[in-house]
């Protein structure tokens, strides 16, 4: 097999994730902070990825091993792909449906809001936004700010109001997605193919989980961990916290 086009793949997301890790990381810092504070409350985190493949990294961090117990995936059937691709996409452009979602799930005033969504364009990432706003809660926006600007005003996918979601979150944290997401050329092929959003995303969210238990710990609190379940004694580890969030994480 000839792997150059792998190699390839590797040195560039590599590459992407070291530009993240450089110029992202007084955000995440920040980001952590406001996890922080919300653990220090004993409050949600809630996690978003109103989009097709933008739900993966709401998920990334709900009930991972050595992630957080309290991140509160919102999994939403409505923009998932197993209820089909193209109706989650229909969806996501749907004005006014992050308000149901929303209330679905319950968002208050002192909730935090991360919205993961590597264009930051769609109606539904804008109204969650939007929404949460109105509500008191604030929220964490990552996505790709080239991404957004380059998105013209008319395009299909845009929210009625044009907005970005850079422009209506209290933080963003930058994915730097380049504009159509998928990064490698092959020879005698005028698309290109293979994404990078989701290893963005991913990265984006475990270094703010990274950093919040990093903080946490130096201020001598132990935050309530998952542990994987298919380790020895992960079962009992996880079995000491799940009646204390059973009842306020909607899909655990």
């Amino acid at each position: 097999m000839d792997s150059s086009i792998t190699q390839e793949y590797l040195e560039k997301i590599e590459r992407h994730l070291e530009l993240i890790q450089k110029e992202e990381s007084e955000h995440i810092e920040q980001a952590a902070r406001m996890f922080v504070e919300q653990i220090q409350s004993d409050r949600l985190i809630f996690a978003y990825g109103p989009g097709g493949h933008s739900n993966l990294a709401s998920q990334e961090i709900f009930f991972r091993a050595g992630g957080l117990f309290h991140v509160s995936a919102i999994l939403d059937e409505g923009t998932l792909i197993s209820g089909g691709a193209l109706r989650s996409m229909a969806i996501e452009r749907l004005p006014g449906y992050a308000k149901i979602v929303l209330d679905d799930y319950g968002l208050k005033k002192g909730d935090l809001l991360v919205i993961i969504n590597a264009y930051g364009i769609n109606a539904a990432t804008i109204d969650a936004a939007l929404e949460a706003k109105k509500r008191g809660v604030r929220t964490i926006g990552v996505t790709s700010v080239r991404h957004a600007k380059a998105t013209p005003a008319d395009h299909p996918a845009r929210h009625p109001s044009k907005k970005n979601l850079y422009e209506v979150v209290d933080l963003t944290v930058d994915s730097k997605v380049e504009v159509g997401d998928a990064v490698l050329r092959v020879k005698g092929l005028n698309q290109p193919i293979c994404a990078m959003s989701t290893f963005a995303n991913a990265f984006v969210v475990n270094s703010i989980v990274a950093q919040t238990v990093k903080i946490l710990v130096g201020q001598g609190i132990t935050p309530p961990l998952w542990a994987s379940g298919n380790q020895a004694g992960g079962d009992e580890m996880n079995n000491r916290y799940i009646s204390r969030f059973k009842g306020r994480i909607k899909k655990l």
